[in-house]
C-alpha cells in the first residue's frame, strides 16, 4: 500500500472511533440522568403546531391547537425521543 492509502485509512478509523466514543458517552450520560434523581433534567418539551397546504399553494397553520413533544437533552436521539436541539428546529409540521 502506498502512503496516501494508509493515511486515509487511519483518518477514517480515527473519525469512526471518535464518533463512536461521542455517541457512547452521550448514551451513557443520558442513561445515567434518566435513571437517577436528575431524570427531569434529561427531558424537555417543545411546543409545535400543525399546518396544511391549501389548494392555492398557501400554508394554513393551526395556532389554536398547539401540541407538545417530549424531547431528550442530548446530542443524539435516545429512548425513542428526538434531541431537543433538533426538535426546536421544526415548530410547524405540515400534514398532507
Amino acid at each position: 500500500m502506498d502512503r496516501a492509502t494508509r493515511i486515509t485509512k487511519a483518518l477514517v478509523l480515527a473519525f469512526a472511533l471518535t464518533f463512536l466514543g461521542v455517541y457512547a458517552s452521550d448514551y451513557l450520560w443520558t442513561g445515567y440522568r434518566m435513571g437517577h434523581d436528575t431524570a427531569a433534567q434529561a427531558f424537555g418539551s417543545v411546543t409545535f403546531y400543525y399546518a396544511t397546504v391549501l389548494k392555492n399553494g398557501r400554508t394554513e397553520i393551526f395556532y389554536d391547537q398547539p401540541q407538545t413533544e417530549v424531547c431528550v437533552q442530548a446530542l443524539f436521539p435516545h429512548a425513542g425521543y428526538r434531541p431537543c436541539w433538533y426538535a426546536v428546529k421544526s415548530t410547524v409540521r405540515t400534514v398532507s
